[in-house]
């Protein structure tokens, strides 16, 4: 008999990670993740997109059970397509967080992902989206990003780097928000103490894996906490330098399909 692999859960980000720039995953990766299935281990998808966003890539992936979507905030079940479990920012802290962040630099722009598996993604005027292939609406006035149950809110500065804003926004926010920032021009505030760690441990332990067995790849800083979690963490070539810094290993970009080369090694063909 066969000896089980190493690694009992593969948790991949999407953007920056699994997902090349055109949105699509390669042919090789694919196959890779074939070989993780084979071999009797799950793939998990752990992303900062809310289940709304996730559902079409899960269909292009096969995936037909749990995702970790929201940074951490939504376990989404693919099969029965609902949410499992989902936390949601209080909408009164969240304008309080945006006051608080716009006393110290000036004017923000903001979006939100509304809670739940129809939820829609709200931008204000101003709010430029990082990923404009992903659907958004736009409202009239910042009171209208409130009128239904959220999961996180988005933050754009026109001046200020990133690293700055999101820097700013943690020393601003304190424990009303957590905030993280995930990508290109997404700087996020989601609720208190969740981040990708959080769901993705909850996803693991309803599959009975634990944490030593799961190998964990990302590109962001809101990464982070999930490399803290899992067993091993593999950075992309393309990742920013706080994660790099945390990683156990750098492999390729998401352009050269990092996750791929990883995979093929720890799970051989046949």
């Amino acid at each position: 008999m066969a000896a089980p692999p190493a690694y009992a859960l593969i948790a991949t980000d999407l953007d920056g990670t699994l997902l090349r720039g055109d949105d699509t995953v390669s042919e090789r990766s694919l196959a890779a993740l074939e070989r993780v299935a084979r071999a009797g281990a799950r793939h998990l998808v752990v992303t900062g997109r809310p289940a709304p966003r996730v559902r079409p890539l899960l269909a292009a992936l096969g995936c037909t059970g749990l995702a970790v979507c929201g940074q951490g905030a939504q376990v989404y079940d693919a099969g029965t397509e609902r949410l499992l479990w989902s936390v949601r920012l209080d909408r009164e802290l969240a304008e309080t967080a945006l006051g608080k962040i716009e006393a110290e630099v000036g004017q923000v722009f903001a979006a939100v992902d509304q809670d739940g598996v129809d939820g829609l993604t709200l931008i204000e005027p101003g709010y430029l989206m990082p990923h404009p292939t992903l659907p958004a609406v736009r409202v009239d006035q910042r009171d209208d990003l409130w009128r239904e149950p959220i999961s996180k809110v988005l933050l754009r500065h026109h001046t200020l780097s990133d690293d700055e804003l999101a820097a700013t926004a943690r020393a601003a926010v304190g424990s009303l928000a957590t905030v993280t920032m995930s990508g290109p021009g997404t700087v996020e505030l989601q609720p208190c103490c969740v981040t990708k760690a959080t769901g993705l441990a909850l996803a693991a332990g309803r599959l009975g894996i634990p944490a030593e067995r799961a190998l964990a790849f990302g590109d962001m800083p809101n990464d982070i906490p999930m490399f803290a979690w899992a067993g091993r963490g593999v950075a992309m070539a393309n990742a920013h330098p706080e994660l790099k810094a945390v990683a156990d290993e750098v492999t390729t970009s998401n352009e050269d399909d990092g996750v791929a080369v990883v995979l093929e090694g720890l799970f051989p063909a046949g």
